[in-house]
């Protein structure tokens, strides 16, 4: 009976362990919890001006929009959600940005419980760590940091809008689109689908938006190594090529958006001098998974259209507020596109050689990513009446967590919207994730099969 008993005992716990949820599926879980807790509240007639629901799909659209630092909006913030549904919205970036698991880890700190090992991998994912090593001190200094540049850019903003807006509405703003753009939202409070278009040659508001759509889509973890280090031959090697590839692709954008639009009358062509190197420098800028815009998106011209749709697909960097394939995964795609042409056997940049695996989980990534923007952009040309750059421009933009559109998303049709918002949430909490989420248990092969070359090319 004993025997019997035991076996009992050790079926159950081995039943137990299989039930055991993996850092991917909790992290997809959890993402999937706030977005829907963000719905049902914006579904009440509380969330909105007229005190009429907006409608479940609408307020899931929304929920998922902000929680995924999208900023794609079927319904304008402003004019359509209260102060107490915009204040939900601002939460949901709030989370979203940093990270359900970031959030939970301060309210541990503020308990005063331990975070204990399975809650330390599931951070170790949310923040795209190599290890478990310090991702509580990490997760400390993520709070920190965006508390900090957050509260400067508040203050700035703050400073310009209270002028235009009064002092109520004037600190709220500098608040909502600090907040937004540190997290690289696109959510704004203009009001009328305006996005910042009004202030397209002030100085300040473009500067200080910028400033905190670049830091927040650099990753935490570089953040840190540059304050820490201060020195770039001392930064890792992640860090490095992060600072490489983000300055390659501001540059390049900055250059490629105004040698493209500075004629077009409909964007840059009626600003003066100082205001078209603003407004193409903020294009660079918000195209990598910002959302905001201060010219018009459907005004430019196809090429800045194509090219916008590269930088979104390239995105921010990992661990970042950003979506994308992200900076490093692209990177390392060229790298290894450029060691295959030279004939090299490894993977080599700044005096360091790249581990192969990694090269291929970049490779995967970039795989996977095209065949989501693929299936989604097909599906839409079924169920939407617009040409087709319209809808690859919406796709990428949904997939990258950009927020930048041609005008199509509130005029989505409610399957239109289903598949953008499965596109925003693949997108923010990472395509490879989310396969890694649905995929089963790792399972070691009982035997090896003889290797055979296969041509390619």
């Amino acid at each position: 009976m004993s025997d019997i008993r035991r076996r009992s005992k050790i079926k159950a716990v081995a039943f137990g362990h299989n039930l055991r949820l993996k850092p991917a599926q909790i992290l997809v879980l959890g993402f999937a919890a706030v977005i829907l807790s963000g719905a049902l509240l914006l579904t009440l007639p509380v969330a909105s001006r007229t005190g009429e629901s907006v409608g479940f799909l609408n307020a899931l659209f929304t929920a998922t929009s902000a929680t995924c630092v999208t900023g794609l909006v079927v319904v304008d913030t402003y004019t359509q959600y209260s102060i107490f549904g915009q204040i939900v919205i601002l939460l949901l970036i709030q989370i979203g940005g940093l990270g359900f698991m970031t959030m939970a880890t301060l309210i541990f700190l503020i308990l005063g419980k331990r975070i204990t090992l399975r809650e330390r991998l599931v951070m170790q994912e949310a923040l795209n760590q190599l290890t478990i090593a310090g991702v509580v001190k990490l997760a400390r200094y993520v709070i920190f940091t965006t508390l900090l540049f957050e509260g400067i850019g508040a203050f700035l903003l703050s400073l310009r809008f209270v002028k235009i807006y009064g002092f109520s509405r004037g600190i709220y703003a500098g608040i909502f689109h600090a907040v937004s753009a540190f997290n690289n939202a696109g959510f704004d409070v203009i009001g009328d689908f305006k996005s910042l278009t009004p202030f397209v040659e002030d100085p300040l508001i473009n500067i200080v938006i910028m400033a905190l759509i670049i830091f927040g889509g650099l990753g935490f973890s570089v953040i840190c190594d540059v304050f820490s280090t201060r020195s770039f031959h001392r930064l890792s090697l992640h860090s490095k090529i992060v600072l490489t590839m983000t300055a390659i692709l501001l540059i390049s954008g900055f250059l490629t958006i105004y040698a493209l639009e500075h004629e077009n009358p409909k964007t840059l062509g009626n600003l003066s001098p100082s205001g078209k190197i603003l407004a193409a420098a903020f294009q660079s800028v918000t195209s990598r998974t910002a959302g905001f815009n201060t010219i018009s998106q459907s005004d430019m011209t196809l090429p800045a259209k194509y090219f916008t749709i590269l930088l979104m697909f390239i995105g921010a960097s990992p661990g970042s507020t950003g979506g994308g394939v992200k900076t490093s995964t692209f990177f390392l795609l060229l790298l290894m596109v450029y060691t295959v042409i030279t004939s090299r056997e490894h993977v080599e940049i700044y005096s360091r050689r790249v581990p192969w695996d990694n090269v291929f989980k970049a490779c995967v990534i970039v795989v996977v990513a095209l065949l989501l923007i693929f299936t989604v952009s097909f599906l839409l040309t079924l169920t939407e009446k617009t040409d087709f750059i319209t809808i690859l421009f919406e796709t990428v933009s949904a997939f990258g967590t950009v927020g930048l559109s041609l005008g199509i998303t509130p005029h989505l049709s409610d399957v239109g919207k289903i598949l953008i918002i499965i596109t925003m949430f693949c997108g923010r909490v990472g395509p490879l994730t989310v396969a890694l989420a649905l995929a089963t248990r790792k399972k070691i092969a009982p035997i090896k099969y003889p290797e055979e070359r296969v041509l390619v090319g």
